[in-house]
């Protein structure tokens, strides 16, 4: 079990990515804390934290509460975050300050507050320890109407290297998952809030190379593969979980 004896905070981990990445690193031996602003009813196995990620001192008092009882933390993933739709003209300055305090100031919020206790478990191991944060292929391809959203993706990607330039001599590593379009609770709002919900599904699958949306499970193995002792080398790195969106492009026609 590569994760066995490692403590690991999942934020947004009570839905979508985060809770199959939460059951994924448990499945493989970690400590699971999941972060989130509601945490009632997670399954055994879980231990809830209560914590909105735009409010430090929520952010501090869940970190505290792993520390006094793990007293190490050797993987963090940065997951909660919200979406939003439209061109530049379609949000206001409200909107975009309240995305970006979620996806982009969130994460820096959460990091900053876990690093002191990564930080020393990285020294007392012997060995880097790990933040993965969740990041999006809007980050590095053109998507319509989602202008917003891309932005605060793109600013994710920049703050990963960025963090990993930081904190690789800490022994702390960093790295970002990019998925396409994942099969989660958000996707399933936005589609039953379409004119024509199946219409809308066949051309989000149909965008994707592999023709499907990709699943929650997917990304969660990419990411405790970045987390993992195992992956000591890799830090800097976004790694795509996308069908093949950004970088293939297949001619038409029968799969």
């Amino acid at each position: 079990m590569e994760f066995d004896g490692l403590v690991a905070a999942v934020t947004g981990g009570a839905s979508g990515i985060g809770l199959a990445t939460a059951r994924e690193l448990a499945r493989r031996g970690a400590a699971v804390a999941v972060l989130d602003r509601t945490v009632d009813g997670l399954e055994s196995g879980l231990d809830g934290y209560t914590c909105d990620v735009t409010d430090t001192a929520s952010v501090r008092a869940a970190v505290e509460g792993i520390e006094q009882r793990h007293g190490r933390l050797d993987v963090l993933v940065n997951n909660a975050g919200i979406g939003a739709q439209g061109t530049v003209e379609d949000n206001d300055e409200t909107e975009w300050q309240r995305v970006f305090d979620v996806n982009v100031t969130g994460i820096a919020r959460v990091s900053a507050a876990a690093l002191p206790l990564l930080r020393r478990t990285a020294a007392a191991a012997g060995r880097t320890v790990a933040i993965v944060n969740t990041c999006s292929v809007a980050a590095t391809a053109g998507l319509p109407q989602r202008a917003l959203y891309s932005a605060s993706k793109g600013a994710v990607l920049a703050l990963t290297r960025a963090m990993a330039a930081d904190h690789l001599p800490e022994g702390v590593r960093v790295n970002c998952v990019n998925p396409g379009t994942v099969d989660t609770p958000w996707v399933g709002r936005l589609l039953d809030a379409a004119a024509d919900p199946e219409a809308e599904r066949a051309a989000l699958e149909a965008r994707q190379p592999t023709g499907r949306l990709v699943t929650a499970e997917e990304v969660a193995a990419a990411i405790c593969y970045l987390a993992s002792p195992a992956a000591g080398a890799t830090t800097g790195t976004a790694l795509a979980v996308d069908g093949g969106m950004q970088n293939l492009r297949l001619r038409p026609g029968p799969r």
